[in-house]
């Protein structure tokens, strides 16, 4: 059972699911932007294109005849899915869950207006007298997020009213694509978020992986640990909501989805149909397989008949503190080594500009996430991007 397998996107997440997909047999073409994108670097054959160009996308298509294609970023022309489907190409997880996550006003609408699904409440800007209004109609504090982004970039708080051109410029250098839209929503003022993966199955029923607590800076985050303590009536709605939204999206694979919580309940946010960056606290092997592996086995139809909790773990990121075309090398290591039921894994990031995430350490055991999180942290400092 040997398919083909064309990548669409080839960063440090992608790297992870390359690598588990080579233990699993499968021959995997990488495809980015640019030169040496970290999973470029274990995939058997590469394409640097523009993925935002439908006919670059379409000629790939064409040449490399992939049994499955795997969306791992949101710049991509993915409206070209549906004819990929029609022409009988395997799209993970379905043509229409790409099109609609990759867009938060696709997944918004999907989630609060056709199921239902409880969120803050939204508007849409195209301009900056747009943002003004919906900024009124939401009120302040209020978050503004570009339509397409990624890894939180482009995301600001609007505290005040001299806030609201900030934010509007500050979303549309994050935007990625050619999609120059934002979605300004109500702040809620959570106790805490979590991330849910949620695994689909074409060969099996759909399973919930432990939840993963996590902490956000500059809308990027920045520890993430699991299991993240929480009520199981609170759980339970995630897990209900999580199910709802992959059902009406259809397909198989591992979705991210992320919640806010609080006393009075759940609240959706957003959506991703692969694997996330908070999961990697799941290198830490908290689970009986990673995320990675995870989404593997769903795209491949290799049946996962539960996702049991292992051990505590935690995971923080290692972001570089300068700007630079050279590639990275990094001190400190020796160090962070010096740390039992510890790890960290580097990116292979050709290039580092300031807070770009370079690698991630990780942390495991029977003591308290909590402490965890605090050694995870401790590790990262040690290791310096130069």
């Amino acid at each position: 059972m040997r398919n083909k397998i064309l990548l669409l996107g080839s960063g440090e997440l992608g790297k992870e699911l390359v690598i588990a997909m080579q233990r699993l047999g499968q021959y995997v073409i990488a495809v980015d932007n640019y030169e040496n994108a970290p999973a470029m670097q274990v995939a058997h054959e590469y394409e640097v294109i523009n993925m935002l160009d439908g006919v670059e996308l379409d000629r790939i298509v064409k040449k490399h005849q992939p049994d499955y294609i795997v969306p791992e970023v949101e710049s991509i022309r993915t409206e070209r899915f549906y004819d990929y489907e029609k022409q009988g190409y395997n799209v993970i997880p379905s043509a229409k869950a790409a099109n609609f996550t990759m867009n938060r006003k696709s997944i918004r609408d999907l989630a609060a207006v056709d199921l239902g699904v409880k969120t803050a409440k939204y508007k849409y800007a195209t301009s900056f007298e747009e943002l003004k209004k919906g900024v009124k109609f939401t009120g302040i504090p209020c978050v503004v997020k570009p339509l397409m982004s990624s890894s939180g970039k482009g995301q600001s708080v609007i505290k005040t009213e001299s806030d609201i051109e900030k934010a509007w410029n500050y979303a549309m250098e994050g935007s990625r694509g050619d999609l120059m839209e934002v979605i300004v929503e109500d702040y809620i003022n959570f106790d805490y978020e979590i991330t849910l993966l949620t695994l689909t199955q074409n060969n099996g029923n759909t399973l919930f992986c432990p939840p993963i607590g996590h902490r956000q800076e500059r809308g990027d985050y920045q520890e993430s640990w699991q299991p993240m303590t929480m009520e199981d009536v609170h759980l339970k709605m995630a897990q209900e909501m999580a199910n709802k939204v992959t059902k009406a999206l259809g397909g198989s694979g591992i979705w991210g989805v992320e919640f806010f919580v609080r006393k009075d309940g759940v609240y959706f946010s957003e959506l991703s149909p692969r694997p996330h960056d908070t999961g990697m606290v799941t290198l830490a092997g908290t689970q009986n397989f990673s995320e990675f592996e995870l989404h593997a086995r769903a795209i491949l139809g290799i049946p996962v008949l539960d996702i049991p909790l292992v051990r505590n773990g935690a995971s923080a990121v290692i972001l570089a503190d300068n700007e630079s075309d050279k590639w990275p090398t990094f001190t400190g290591l020796k160090e962070a080594a010096n740390y039992k039921n510890t790890d960290f894994k580097i990116f292979g990031k050709p290039t580092s500009r300031m807070y770009r995430r370079m690698g991630i350490t990780l942390a495991h055991g029977t003591v308290a996430c909590s402490e965890l999180v605090l050694k995870a942290k401790e590790i990262a400092g040690k290791i310096k991007v130069n």
